[in-house]
């Protein structure tokens, strides 16, 4: 079986030997009075993932690199970037059968908790890094303007105005694209939703042309929803 990890559009040369994801939930359990018990169901918690990576400093045939070698400290470079910068990023594993045949993907947008970088001389030259990862789930803020009018004889009148800063924007209209060099279905959706998580709709209505939704090529023509 074949492992591909990425983090966002970053490629990790050495899958991982091991990848927990833990998926929890917010239930809560209860004491009656007749001392049984309920457990009262609520919505799921956020996810976490957490595996070892190993970072190699000279090039091994086993390792993939997209873009030409990189050594560790490179990836070191992105995952500093992705902390210090409070970036979310998609976490995307695609596994493979000898055959080719796509077993089942793990795409979830999350943030880097934490990773802890290891040194060993058994390992010589290579670094490995441990790395948790937590969902993310997008949020947004009400803006609320409150108006007080004061009146005499009358009784003080409070007027209540809300704004959501939430701005409609248009619909896009459906057409067609051309996949270009370095292009991917989470930029592209990113360019025409304005939301890159919104790429299964493009895979959606191109299944017919897209096998694996982290492979596309140059020169491909997509339709692209309103």
């Amino acid at each position: 079986m074949a492992y591909y990890f990425y983090l966002g559009n970053v490629l990790l040369p050495v899958p991982p030997e091991k990848l927990d994801i833990k998926i929890g939930n917010k239930n809560k359990t209860y004491d009656l009075i007749n001392y049984t018990e309920i457990n009262v169901l609520k919505n799921a918690g956020l996810t976490t993932i957490e595996f070892e990576v190993l970072l190699p400093n000279v090039r091994y045939p086993f390792a993939m690199y997209a873009n030409g070698y990189q050594d560790a400290k490179y990836y070191l470079g992105v995952l500093e970037s992705l902390k210090i910068n409070r970036s979310a990023f998609q976490f995307i594993v695609s596994r493979k059968l000898p055959s080719g045949t796509v077993t089942f993907d793990t795409n979830i947008k999350v943030a880097l908790e934490e990773y802890t970088i290891s040194e060993n001389a058994k390992d010589g030259f290579d670094v490995k890094v441990k790395i948790k990862l937590k969902q993310y789930r997008e949020y947004s803020t009400k803006t609320v303007q409150v108006t007080i009018k004061q009146y005499k004889p009358p009784e003080p009148v409070r007027t209540v105005t809300t704004n959501n800063t939430a701005q409609a924007t248009p619909a896009p209209s459906g057409q067609n694209y051309t996949v270009k060099s370095g292009d991917c279905l989470w930029n592209i959706a990113k360019r025409f939703y304005g939301n890159g998580s919104k790429y299964t709709t493009i895979y959606n209505a191109n299944r017919d042309k897209i096998k694996n939704p982290n492979l596309i090529y140059p020169g491909q023509v997509f339709w692209i929803p309103a």
